[in-house]
C-alpha cells in the first residue's frame, strides 16, 4: 500500500515543483524576448506555461499533490480535501520556490523580458481582479473535477489541468496576464522588483478558487456509491 510522504518530503517536493514551474515560465518569457519571438510570441509562452504546470503534475502529484499554488491549497482546504494544519506549510513551500525560480532566471537572462510578469493591461485593477477571480474558478472546478472525484478519468489530470492553464492564458494572458496563481505573480514581481498590483494577483485567485471549490461541490452533489452511475435525466442513481 502506497502511505503518503511526510511533510517535509511533501514541502520539498512543493518548493520544487513550484521553482520549476516559475522557472520555466519565466525562462519561456525572456528566451523568446532574446530570440525575437523565437518561441512564438504570447502564443508560444502561454502555451509553455502549460507543458510545464502538466509536466509538474506528472512528476511530484503522487508525493504532494502537486497544488503548486496557495490558491488551490487553500480551496483544498477549505472543502476538507486538505489538513487546514497544513496550509500554511505549503505556502511557503510555494512562495519560496517561485521566489528562487524567478531569481535563477532573472540571474541567467536579466529581466528586461519582464519574466512574464503579470499587470492589467486592457483592464483596471479591479477589472483585472474580477478575470482573476473568473478564471481561477474554472481552474479550480477542473481541478477539483480530476482531482477529488473517483468518476473523472484521474490519470488525465496533468493533461486536463495543463490544457486548461494554456487556453486561459492564450485568451486571457494579454488582457491581465491570467496568473490564476499568487505565488506565479510573486515570483517575477520580486526578481524584476516591480510590484505593481499585485494584490490583483493574490486577492483574485483565492477568491476565484474559493468560488471554484463551492461551484464544484454544488455539480457534484452527494458522492455516488462505488458502482453507481447517475441517470442522465433523472438526476437519479441506478442500482
Amino acid at each position: 500500500m502506497f502511505t503518503a510522504p511526510d511533510l517535509p518530503r511533501r514541502f520539498t517536493a512543493e518548493f520544487i515543483g513550484t521553482f520549476l514551474l516559475v522557472a520555466g515560465g519565466c525562462a519561456a518569457a525572456a528566451v523568446d524576448f532574446r530570440t525575437g519571438g523565437g518561441l512564438g510570441g504570447h502564443v508560444g509562452v502561454a502555451i509553455a506555461w502549460g507543458l510545464i504546470v502538466a509536466m509538474v503534475i506528472f512528476a511530484i502529484g503522487h508525493l504532494s499533490g502537486a497544488h503548486i499554488n496557495p490558491a488551490v491549497t487553500l480551496a483544498f482546504a477549505s472543502g476538507r480535501h486538505f489538513p487546514v494544519r497544513e496550509v500554511l506549510p505549503y505556502w511557503v513551500a510555494q512562495v519560496a520556490g517561485a521566489i528562487a525560480g524567478a531569481l535563477v532566471i532573472a540571474g541567467m537572462f536579466g529581466t528586461a523580458s519582464g519574466l512574464s510578469r503579470t499587470q492589467p493591461v486592457e483592464v483596471g485593477d479591479l477589472g483585472a481582479v474580477g478575470v482573476e477571480v473568473a478564471i481561477t474558478a474554472v481552474l479550480m472546478l477542473v481541478v477539483m473535477a480530476v482531482a477529488t472525484d473517483t468518476r473523472a478519468q484521474g490519470a488525465l489530470a496533468a493533461v486536463a489541468i495543463g490544457v486548461t492553464v494554456a487556453v486561459i492564458g492564450l485568451v486571457m494572458g494579454l488582457v491581465e496576464g491570467a496568473s490564476m496563481n499568487p505565488a506565479r505573480s510573486i515570483g517575477p514581481a520580486v526578481a524584476t522588483g516591480d510590484f505593481t498590483a499585485l494584490w490583483v494577483y493574490l486577492l483574485g485567485p483565492i477568491l476565484g478558487a474559493l468560488v471554484g471549490v463551492g461551484v464544484y461541490a454544488y455539480l457534484r452533489g452527494r458522492p455516488h456509491p462505488e458502482g453507481a452511475q447517475p441517470d442522465a435525466e433523472a438526476g437519479e442513481e441506478l442500482p
